[in-house]
C-alpha cells in the first residue's frame, strides 16, 4: 500500500505542476480582468441586484413555468455547498503555511475578477441547457461547447468532462475530515473513510432534489455560526487587524523573506499559491458552479448568472478573510509553517476561544466537508452523465461505487497527494471552460444589455 501511494503522489505532482503554470494562471486572471472591461464593472454594477434576486425582493413572473429544478437560492447554496467548506477552512491554512500571508493577496485578485468570470460561465450555462440521457434537463461547460460553438470543437466538452472526473472528486473534503477525526478522536483513516462514503452513497440515492433540500437548509446555518465564530476572534483582537492587513499586501509584493528565493521567483511562487487556493476555493473560471446554477428555474439566463456571481464574494472576499485573519492573529510568529491544512485553522481556533472553539471548529469540519462532498458529487455526476450516457452498464450505481471508491481513497492519501490530484483536474478543466466563455462573451453582453432595459432601466 506504501508503494502505491508513494506513485499515486508522484503521479499526482506531476499532473499538477504540468496544469498550474503562467498559461492557466493568465487564462484565469487575465480572462476575469478582460471579462471586467468587458462587462464595464459588472460586479459594482449588478450587484444590488443579485441581492434582491437571491433574496426574493424580485421574481419574474414567468418563473414557475420555467425550465430547471432548483430555485435562485437552492441553485447558490448547491454551488456554495461545493465552495464554502473545507477550502475555506483547510485550503487557506494551506495557503498561508506554503505561500505565506501574501497568498491571500493573491486569492483576493483571483476572487474579485472571478466575480466577472462566474456571471459570464454561468450564464451561458442557462443559455445553452441540455437534456440529458434521462430526459432531465442539464447544463454546465460540456453542453455550452456542445450547443453554442462549432462542432470542431465539440471535443473540449469530452475533455472537460473527463477532467471534471478527477477534479470534481470529494478526496480533499474527507481527508481533512479523517486528519480531525484522526487527531481528535484517535480513529483510523481508514475507517473515516469508508463511514463518509457509505453515508454519501446513501444521501446520493435519493437524487438532485435531496441534495438540494440537505444544502438549502443546512449550509447558511453552518456559515452563519463559522463567521460569527471568525468575528469573535477578531473583535478580540481588533487592534491587530490593521498591521495583518498591510502584511499580506506588502508580503505579496515582497515575499522573498518567506518563499527564500530571488524577488521574480518567490513573487511568481506566491501568486501562483494564491490563484491556486482562490480556485480551489470559489471555482470560478473552473466550470464547476454552473453545473449548479443551470438547475435553477428561471428562463432568465441573466438573473441566475448574477446570482452566481455572488459566490466568490461570499466565499473568497468574506469567509476565507476571516480564516486568514484568525489564523494570522493566532500566529504571529509566523509559526503557522508547522501545521497544515485543517488542523492550522482548528489550532488557531482553540487559541482565539479557548475551551469552546476547538469544538466549534470540530462541528463546521464535519458539517462542512459533509455537504462539500454532497456538492462535488453533482458535479462529478453530470461529467460521469455526459461521457457515459448510461451506456456500458456505467450508469447510476456504477458511478456511485466510483464517487464511494474516491473518498475512501482521500481518506488515506496523504494531503499533498489529494491537492495535487484535486488541483491537476481543475486546472485542466479550465482551459475548455475559459475558452468556450470567452468565445461566447458577446452572446452574454447582448442578453446582459437586454435584461436591463426590461428588468431595470425600464
Amino acid at each position: 500500500m506504501n508503494e502505491f501511494k508513494i506513485l499515486m503522489g508522484k503521479i499526482a505532482s506531476t499532473l499538477a505542476d504540468f496544469a498550474w503554470g503562467w498559461p492557466l494562471i493568465t487564462v484565469l486572471i487575465g480572462g476575469g480582468f478582460y471579462l471586467f472591461v468587458f462587462s464595464r464593472g459588472l460586479p459594482l454594477t449588478g450587484f444590488l441586484m443579485a441581492l434582491k434576486l437571491v433574496s426574493g425582493k424580485f421574481h419574474h413572473t414567468d418563473e414557475e413555468k420555467a425550465k430547471g429544478q432548483l430555485s435562485h437560492f437552492k441553485a447558490l447554496t448547491n454551488a456554495i455547498a461545493a465552495t464554502v467548506g473545507l477550502g475555506n477552512i483547510g485550503g487557506v491554512a494551506v495557503a498561508i503555511s506554503s505561500g505565506g500571508p501574501g497568498a491571500v493577496f493573491w486569492m483576493w485578485v483571483a476572487a474579485f475578477l472571478g466575480m466577472n468570470t462566474k456571471f459570464f460561465e454561468c450564464t451561458l450555462a442557462l443559455m445553452y441547457r441540455g437534456i440529458d440521457y434521462r430526459g432531465e434537463v442539464q447544463g454546465g461547460p460540456m453542453y455550452v461547447i456542445k450547443n453554442a460553438l462549432p462542432k470542431k470543437f465539440h471535443w473540449l466538452a469530452y475533455l472537460f468532462a473527463f477532467f471534471g472526473l478527477l477534479g470534481c472528486m470529494a478526496m480533499y473534503n474527507v481527508n481533512q475530515l479523517a486528519d480531525y477525526m484522526n487527531s481528535h478522536y484517535s480513529m483510523e483513516r481508514s475507517w473515516v473513510g469508508l463511514f463518509s462514503a457509505f453515508l454519501i452513497a446513501y444521501i446520493l440515492m435519493g437524487g438532485i432534489r435531496r441534495i438540494a433540500q440537505f444544502t438549502s437548509s443546512i449550509v447558511p446555518f453552518m456559515c452563519v455560526v463559522y463567521v460569527l465564530s471568525c468575528t469573535f476572534i477578531l473583535i478580540q483582537n481588533i487592534e491587530l487587524i490593521p498591521s495583518i492587513l498591510w502584511s499580506i499586501v506588502q508580503e505579496a509584493i515582497n515575499p522573498v523573506a518567506i518563499s527564500g528565493g530571488t524577488l521574480g521567483w518567490a513573487f511568481k511562487e506566491v501568486m501562483i499559491i494564491g490563484v491556486r487556493r482562490a480556485a480551489f476555493s470559489n471555482e470560478a473560471g473552473i466550470g464547476t458552479a454552473p453545473m449548479a446554477h443551470s438547475n435553477a428555474k428561471t428562463n432568465e439566463p441573466v438573473s441566475e448568472g448574477l446570482v452566481a456571481m455572488l459566490g466568490p464574494l461570499i466565499d473568497t472576499l468574506i469567509i476565507c478573510t476571516m480564516t486568514a485573519l484568525v489564523i494570522l492573529i493566532s500566529f504571529p510568529e509566523k509559526s503557522y509553517t508547522q501545521t497544515e491544512g485543517v488542523l492550522l485553522t482548528l489550532a488557531a481556533f482553540e487559541k482565539g476561544i479557548p475551551d469552546w472553539g476547538g469544538h466549534i471548529l470540530g462541528v463546521s469540519i464535519i458539517l462542512f466537508s459533509v455537504t462539500t462532498m454532497i456538492g462535488m458529487a453533482n458535479y462529478n455526476e453530470k461529467c460521469w452523465n455526459f461521457l457515459f450516457k448510461g451506456r456500458w452498464g456505467l450508469g447510476e450505481k456504477t458511478y456511485i461505487i466510483f464517487f464511494s471508491t474516491s473518498i475512501w481513497l482521500g481518506a488515506i492519501f496523504p494531503l499533498e497527494t489529494v491537492l495535487n490530484f484535486i488541483d491537476a483536474g481543475l486546472g485542466l478543466m479550465a482551459f475548455p471552460n475559459m475558452a468556450a466563455t470567452l468565445i461566447l462573451a458577446p452572446k452574454v453582453k447582448d442578453a446582459l444589455k437586454l435584461y436591463f432595459q426590461k428588468y431595470v432601466d425600464g
